[in-house]
Order: C-alpha cells, then sequence, then structure tokens
C-alpha cells in the first residue's frame, strides 16, 4: 500500500507545545452529527490563518471501539476522529449550515503500531490533529466540495496520517438526489452473523458480516439498534460501517482475528443501499513482508460495485499466514 501522505508540514508550531485547553471539554455533538455525548471525541480546536488544530481523547474501554488484543488503541478510532473532525471544520471554518448533507468520496489513513499501544498505568490517549483544507469549490456562495489533509501525534510523537475528501449539500438538494429512499431506514431484523472470534469480536451484535455467501464474499450485516455503528438516523449505510465490514473481512480472509489494521483507504462511488443485499468480498490477500498484509475488499450491490476498502493489516505472533478454514 502507498504512502497516504507527505511528510510533517509546520503546521502552529512542535504539537507538544498545544495548550491543555485542547483536551478539556468535548466540543457539541451537533458539530461532528452525533447524538450521543459520550460518542464525541474531538475535545476542542484552534485555527490560526487558514491551518486548523483539533484535540481528541480516546478511550481505552470505547463500547465498540475497544482495545485490540490488549494492546493497542482501535485504530478506527482515528478513522472516527477524522470524520468528526471534518465535519466540524466543515460547520466552523467553511461555514457549511447545519442541516446539510455529506458525502464521503474518499477517506484514508495510516497509522504507527507504536504509537497506538495503550499506556502503562492506563489513562486515555491524547490526540493532536494538525488539518489542512484544500480542493474547496463553492456553489451559489456555499461550499460543495472539499478535501483534509491531516496529521497526528500523541505526546509529541508522530502517530499517522489521513485525508478526506467529501461533498455537501443543501437538504432540498440531498432530497432530490435520494429520491424514494430519502428517510428510508435500516432493516428490523439481522442476518445470521459469522462466528464473532473470527473477526475479533465477542458479541454478535458487532459483528457485520453475515454467514458466507462463497468463497471469500460474506452479505453485510446491518444491526439497526447498534448504538455506535448506528448512533443516529442515516437513509443509507454510513462509510464508518463499511469500513469496519472490509476489516472485519481482512481480518476473516487472513484468519487473524486479533491482527492490527494499520492502514485503510476506501473509496466510495455510491450509497450503499440498506434493503438491497450488498455482498462484502475480498481479493487474495497480498504479503508485503514484517507480518503485513493488504486485502482489498469490494462492496457490490445491485450488479455493480458501490465502492471498495484497501485494509493494511499486520498479524500477531501464531496466527495463521492464510484464510483460517473455519471462516467458510
Amino acid at each position: 500500500m502507498n504512502a497516504l501522505l507527505q511528510a510533517d508540514r509546520p503546521y502552529f508550531g512542535k504539537p507538544e507545545e498545544c495548550g491543555p485547553e485542547l483536551f478539556e471539554q468535548t466540543v457539541p455533538r451537533t458539530l461532528v452529527h452525533r447524538a450521543a455525548v459520550s460518542e464525541v471525541l474531538l475535545t476542542g480546536w484552534q485555527t490560526v490563518h487558514d491551518e486548523h488544530r483539533l484535540g481528541a481523547q480516546w478511550s481505552r474501554a470505547h463500547s465498540y471501539y475497544g482495545s485490540v488484543d490488549g494492546r493497542w488503541h482501535d485504530p478506527m478510532l482515528f478513522a472516527e476522529t477524522i470524520r468528526q473532525a471534518c465535519l466540524l471544520l466543515a460547520h466552523e471554518a467553511l461555514d457549511v449550515p447545519l442541516g446539510f448533507g455529506f458525502l464521503t468520496e474518499s477517506t484514508a489513513f495510516e497509522v504507527d503500531e507504536e504509537r497506538l499501544r495503550l499506556s502503562r498505568p492506563a489513562h486515555p490517549a491524547h490526540v493532536v490533529l494538525d488539518m489542512r483544507l484544500s480542493h474547496i469549490k463553492r456553489r451559489a456562495g456555499v461550499v460543495s466540495s472539499y478535501a483534509y489533509d491531516v496529521v497526528a501525534h500523541r505526546d509529541g510523537e508522530r502517530l499517522g496520517s489521513g485525508r478526506l475528501r467529501g461533498k455537501c449539500t443543501s437538504q432540498a438538494v440531498y432530497r432530490r438526489l435520494r429520491g424514494e429512499r430519502i428517510g428510508a431506514g435500516p432493516p428490523h431484523t439481522a442476518i445470521a452473523p459469522v462466528d464473532p472470534r473470527l473477526v475479533g469480536r465477542d458479541d454478535e451484535s458487532d459483528v457485520v458480516l453475515g454467514a458466507s455467501a462463497g468463497a471469500g464474499a460474506h452479505p453485510l450485516r446491518i444491526v439497526a439498534d447498534h448504538p455506535v455503528l448506528f448512533d443516529h438516523p442515516v437513509d443509507h449505510v454510513p462509510g464508518m460501517v463499511l469500513m469496519e465490514a472490509a476489516r472485519q473481512a481482512g481480518l476473516l480472509a487472513l484468519g487473524a482475528p486479533h491482527g492490527l489494521l494499520v492502514a485503510c483507504e476506501a473509496q466510495f462511488r455510491r450509497y450503499v443501499e440498506f434493503h438491497i443485499p450488498c455482498l462484502v468480498a475480498t481479493d487474495e490477500p497480498e504479503h508485503e513482508g514484517g507480518g503485513r498484509r493488504t486485502v482489498t475488499v469490494r462492496f457490490l450491490q445491485d450488479g455493480s460495485e458501490a465502492g471498495s476498502c484497501r485494509v493494511g493489516i499486520l498479524t500477531t505472533a501464531g496466527e495463521a499466514d492464510g484464510a483460517a478454514t473455519a471462516q467458510h
């Protein structure tokens, strides 16, 4: 997998110089499109000219994105932090009105394994994000598309980098775009899951892959009342759910339920709808050395590819090099 971003830029100065006020309290939940205050990761932001510094706090005991193998913070916390940061800056820096619809076209991140390690003794991770906006386009004076680059540090050390490119639109345009699917909701019942233990989960309700539909393919599993994945009403499958499905599909394909996600690069070509079956299909894993594998995961719906996601995973000692036979 290619490196996602260029080297550190001179944002603000040294990340360790940021003040404690950056981590004093969570930002308003409406600015990051979350219903539960407990799901807000961002804790503050500062802006100097066109550069932005944000703080985030990661708990080691998050209800869904908990520790990985008892050793690391879940890297999906970084993906969710990027998502929240982009929404906050869209509203606060770009003046996108609350109530606008957002569409992520692509998002990616890469993290350093060592910077993800849980602290001893236990305390939450304070993460500093330096962000720069680019490719801003406006329609009738209102931002319609944008991109963000992110460089993250923890305790003054580079944690990782990421990016996001997306669009935003008024509710009137969104209603025309979605047509009869506006206001659609997830199905009330979920299909049978794969064994949670094969995808690094303890509870069936946290599994987003259904029982096998064939070699290397599983139906996407939607749990409508999941308190994290479906924290607020949506009329299509959220990107974070698709990225989690890609992670679980990668772990399953590698037979590595305790593997660590260290890179993710997602492309979303269109909305994934609730009431049309979506197949999560994996390509043959690529070996990159040093225990790292890359798996390309494709989301197939209504006869074509709705999106794809390449996940880079570090397998842990003792785990299989290939797919676990039990997954099928």
